[in-house]
């Protein structure tokens, strides 16, 4: 069983003539003792067999008639130099395009100064938060404060009982 194993990778080599004198004294000795390689060997001697038909150049095959091919093709430019190019499409200012171009470029000019005077211009913080304590333990006192408005949220934390 081992040997078939070993001896089987060897076939096709064997077959292509590409083993030394060693190995095909031994890979034949197998080959004729053993009828599963045995069938293994004409298998690839078969398909061998196929592969040089398939590949071999068809005799039969009749070369092209090349003949008429350049004159069609020197007819074909002759006959392009004769035809009347097609009259250009004239490109008229269409007021539709220019208008909408000018609609978008305004967009995106106010949204992009509408995004600039969102955003805090001093680097400042927009709202003070601070933080106080109170005589309760459990009690805190958090004040929110914005920077621009005479405005304070106190919220007072843990007197709940």
């Amino acid at each position: 069983m081992l040997t078939c194993l070993f001896t089987r990778r060897r076939i096709g080599a064997w077959l292509d003539g590409a083993l030394d004198e060693p190995r095909v004294r031994t890979v034949a000795a197998h080959v004729t003792g053993c009828p599963a390689c045995q069938r293994e060997a004409e298998e690839l001697r078969r398909l061998r067999g196929a592969l040089q038909r398939a590949l071999a150049p068809a005799a039969a095959v009749a070369e092209p008639d090349w003949t008429g091919f350049w004159p069609g093709v020197v007819r074909g430019i002759e006959d392009g130099r004769r035809a009347v190019p097609p009259a250009r499409a004239r490109r008229r200012w269409q007021p539709r395009w220019a208008l909408g171009g000018g609609l978008v470029a305004a967009v995106l000019a106010s949204v992009t100064l509408w995004q600039y005077t969102l955003a805090p211009v001093t680097g400042e913080p927009s709202v003070f938060v601070s933080s106080a304590d109170t005589d309760h333990p459990l009690a805190s006192v958090m004040v929110y404060a914005p920077h621009e408005k005479d405005l304070a949220v106190v919220w007072v934390f843990g007197l709940d009982d």
